[in-house]
């Protein structure tokens, strides 16, 4: 345990997210996403569901703000035009930890192609379809040059 680290942050996911660099993209995906399979690097985060897993991470992880878009989800049935109540609350995260920036939906195949070429992906054991989201890291600025 560490004094301002959320718990659900493991050691193993915790070195992840320092190992990244700006620019590159994490998933989260849910409990049914073929996540062995298509993962570079795959962290475990079995027993845990995805949007605690997802407010934990933007807790400690810059947003990427020198892109258009930098959260994407899944969509419903791979129609970005559809949402489901998890799309909602993953939404709401994002708009609490990286205000500003919009979460896009991806069509179902851009969706995979994205994942397939992530940094890393968190199997979740999220319960809920389509609950996958990708987070594109940013920097952190230094004092004198943090941006407005």
């Amino acid at each position: 345990m560490l004094i301002g680290i959320p718990a659900l942050l493991g050691p193993e996911l915790l070195a992840m997210l320092r190992a990244m660099g700006h620019g590159d993209e994490i998933a989260l995906v849910d409990g049914n996403y073929p996540a062995k399979e298509q993962a570079h690097r795959l962290i475990r985060a079995d027993g845990h569901h995805l949007v605690p897993m997802l407010d934990a991470i933007l807790s400690v992880l810059p947003v990427d703000d020198a892109v258009p878009a930098a959260l994407f989800r899944a969509s419903v049935k791979g129609d970005p035009m559809l949402a489901d109540p998890v799309h909602h609350e993953m939404e709401a995260i994002c708009a609490t930890r990286a205000p500003g920036r919009k979460v896009v939906a991806l069509a179902g195949a851009d969706f995979y192609l994205r994942v397939r070429s992530a940094h890393a992906i968190v199997a979740t054991s999220e319960p809920r379809l389509y609950a996958n989201i990708i987070i594109r890291k940013g920097v952190i600025y230094p004092p004198e040059t943090r941006k407005s």
